[in-house]
């Protein structure tokens, strides 16, 4: 039982077999009492029985009431507290990437750093936060001192740390949206470059999508540009034209990057050239794309990657999601010539592992092909998995032969 100050949360049977194992959420129905606390203050979760189980940050205007930070009963959570866990969080990235890497990476991944709702992106001399839990927001300060005083320590230079905390999200947690500097030498720009895979990037902190640029393909990328060479690749959804990129670079014969958005072409188009490649690029729905392909006889492309934007953010659409990405990789298949390639990704982690092999299956069957798989992976290292939370294991990358 917990002898400490701090407010008692008691939860079900249910959920003590479930948070046992680590899993560092507390649902609003799986708690039978609590004692009275203020939103964003931390608590004890114990047992039905007393036993305790965690110390987490209490928020009564969130679905997710508890959210664990330490199992530890004899933790202090003074500053000292936080700066250990960054220091964590910082040499785990330090023991599983090289330091070239380490330039653009990101440096605590919430939930799986035990840092809930946080997110801090690194851009070269940036950093990009976004918080979406009040607990950890409370307590910014602290953390992302800390986050400073850990890279200055180890030679690293950081001009400017941008807050994001732009998502709608943060409602829920009871919390108002905002964007703006955290912390910045004077003349900093929230525009940077970065370098990834020999690629240069052109990312902007203040107004690219979430915190400026997707960083969890970036061995993804790698991987798909090693069987790009020689072959002509089309790259569905390009965005950043990242992927496309890669393979133009690693000898790919042709290559042509489609999007449905403009400012994603015109910021695809603005890479190609800070890497002086030359490539083709469509604005146009990559489903209406593929069909028009299908409908012309066009098969030149024997290298299709499909890395498409979440088609799913809960459970309850995820049978429609499914849908979607079924059609998308039976188009995909169906264009391909024997031989041909197929890298096709989700970042839904409603989407499991087994839900997306199980629709590769059925849209060969549907495209009357066969598949034969080369590799499967996830999200690169610096967005490490907690195998307790499948929430953290939300990125699927599957390259594919058509047989």
């Amino acid at each position: 039982m917990t002898q400490r100050d701090f407010p008692v949360v008691t939860v079900s049977e249910k959920c003590h077999k479930r948070t046992m194992y680590g899993h560092p959420w507390i649902y609003d129905n799986e708690i039978t009492s609590a004692d009275p606390a203020e939103d964003g203050a931390l608590c004890d979760v114990v047992s039905p029985k007393g036993r305790y189980i965690g110390t987490g940050f209490y928020n009564s205007h969130s679905k997710i009431r508890v959210r664990i930070i330490s199992d530890n009963a004899n933790d202090r959570f003074d500053d000292a507290f936080f700066r250990r866990r960054v220091e964590y969080a910082y040499n785990y990235r330090r023991a599983v990437m090289p330091e070239a890497d380490r330039r653009a990476c990101r440096l605590i991944f919430g939930e799986a750093d035990r840092f809930p709702g946080l997110t801090v992106d690194r851009f070269g001399d940036l950093l990009s936060v976004q918080i979406l839990s009040l607990g950890t927001d409370l307590r910014r300060q602290v953390i992302l001192d800390s986050l400073l005083d850990v890279l200055r320590e180890d030679g690293q230079e950081i001009n400017g740390v941008y807050l994001r905390n732009d998502g709608a999200i943060r409602s829920l947690e009871g919390m108002s949206e905002e964007k703006g500097w955290y912390w910045r030498k004077d003349g900093t720009s929230p525009v940077t470059h970065i370098t990834e895979n020999g690629i240069i990037y052109e990312v902007d902190v203040e107004n690219g999508q979430k915190t400026g640029f997707f960083l969890d393909q970036k061995y993804n990328r790698r991987a798909a540009a090693a069987l790009a060479g020689g072959r002509t690749v089309l790259d569905c959804c390009t965005h950043t034209g990242s992927f496309a990129l890669n393979c133009a670079a690693a000898g790919a014969a042709h290559v042509t990057a489609v999007d449905v958005s403009e400012s994603a072409i015109q910021m695809a188009k603005h890479n190609a050239e800070l890497n002086h490649i030359d490539m083709d690029f469509v604005c146009e729905d990559v489903f209406d794309h593929l069909r028009g392909r299908i409908e012309r006889h066009d098969r030149s492309a024997d290298f299709i990657i499909l890395d498409p934007p979440a088609f799913t953010k809960s459970r309850r659409t995820v049978h429609n999601a499914k849908g979607g990405y079924l059609e998308l990789n039976t188009l995909a298949m169906r264009l391909l010539p024997r031989g041909g390639l197929l890298a096709t990704a989700s970042c839904s982690h409603f989407m499991t592992a087994a839900m997306f092999r199980e629709m590769l299956i059925q849209a060969a069957g549907d495209a009357g092909v066969g598949i034969k798989l080369i590799e499967e992976r996830r999200q690169s290292p610096d967005h490490p998995i907690l195998l307790c939370a499948d929430e953290t294991e939300y990125l699927k990358f599957f390259t594919l032969q058509i047989i």
